[in-house]
């Protein structure tokens, strides 16, 4: 039987609350910021294995990111925030995922140390596939080979997969450089599904009601990468109940027109009227970059652009 401890914890979140009951387990190991197609393939490839031992699936991640611990200033803009990873952690065939509670008493452990306390210990695992540049351990010390050779002393098969990506390879730092980019159409073909943001709808200035436009309004999470300034084509998803999902044309910005100073993701929902998303969770789906963010000297050139900055929208995501 699995146990919880205090150098490795689960998350009550999405299903991943309790650790199946098992005598042994395939492991997967990542920060796995975004869960991108890079992630996707160790998963697939954990998969297959635990199909033929009939083993399950545990994906282990760290939070909050290792690089915050170390240098907070040079800390990422993460893709996904720790709930959402292990949702799509869980959607990518991960049967269970340990969220390791990353310190700088964790960062200490030898690469045996970590190996012992969560693979033998805490896991029991019996294969482990990792990335081909996987490293472990104080310093990073540890490297597959390492892995490997002190999984053949302690039970447990390694099994480095190839990067994906070709030249290219795919990465949680290339997703952040193109969201921040505004290429969320790179960043998708990366992801393998649309680069996204995800928030409560508040009441914002009410400007967009008033040019009938009507907007959702979600302040740009902090620590969370989002597209640079800008119009895009993008879905927009209703993360209650209903689950409905719509076509909008999107801003990013802080609205230079009225010299606003708060960035926000202000959905207009195509086609829709008498939609009230105030206080409902929404997850805004980037598709494409439509135009850059500008300061518009009237009222009516601005509202001339949106009307056209919806009709491009409308087509993009017909």
């Amino acid at each position: 039987m699995w146990h919880s401890s205090a150098v490795a914890i689960w998350r009550d979140v999405k299903g991943a609350g309790a650790a199946p009951s098992t005598a042994s387990t395939v492991v997967t190991i990542g920060t796995f910021d975004g869960v991108h197609l890079g992630h996707q393939s160790l998963l697939a490839q954990a998969r297959s294995v635990a199909d033929a031992s009939g083993e399950p699936v545990v994906a282990v991640t760290f939070d909050p990111h290792p690089v915050s611990v170390f240098a907070p200033d040079r800390a990422p803009r993460l893709l996904t925030d720790v709930e959402r990873r292990v949702e799509l952690l869980l959607a990518g065939g991960a049967d269970a995922v340990r969220v390791l509670a990353f310190d700088r008493a964790m960062a200490a452990w030898s690469p045996d140390d970590f190996a012992q306390r969560v693979l033998v210990d805490d896991l029991q695992a019996a294969h482990v596939v990792v990335g081909e540049n996987f490293t472990y351990g104080s310093k990073a010390a540890g490297d597959v080979a390492c892995l490997a050779d002190f999984g053949s002393g302690h039970g447990f098969a390694v099994e480095s997969v190839e990067l994906a990506g070709g030249s290219e390879e795919y990465s949680s730092s290339l997703v952040r450089r193109l969201v921040g980019e505004g290429d969320v159409a790179g960043a998708a073909a990366v992801l393998g599904r649309p680069a996204e943001v995800t928030g409560t709808v508040v009441h914002g200035d009410h400007r967009g009601r008033e040019l009938g436009y009507p907007t959702a309004n979600v302040p740009v999470p902090a620590g969370l990468a989002t597209p640079s300034d800008g119009v895009y084509a993008a879905w927009v998803l209703d993360l209650g109940a209903a689950g409905e999902r719509w076509p909008a044309a999107v801003s990013v910005g802080d609205n230079p027109t009225f010299e606003g100073v708060d960035r926000r993701v202000e959905s207009f929902v195509i086609d829709r009227t008498g939609l009230d998303l105030y206080g409902h969770r929404i997850r805004v789906e980037f598709v494409d970059r439509l135009r850059g963010m500008e300061a518009f000297d009237s009222l009516d050139s601005l509202v001339v652009q949106m009307a056209a900055d919806v009709d491009r929208a409308r087509q993009i995501l017909s």
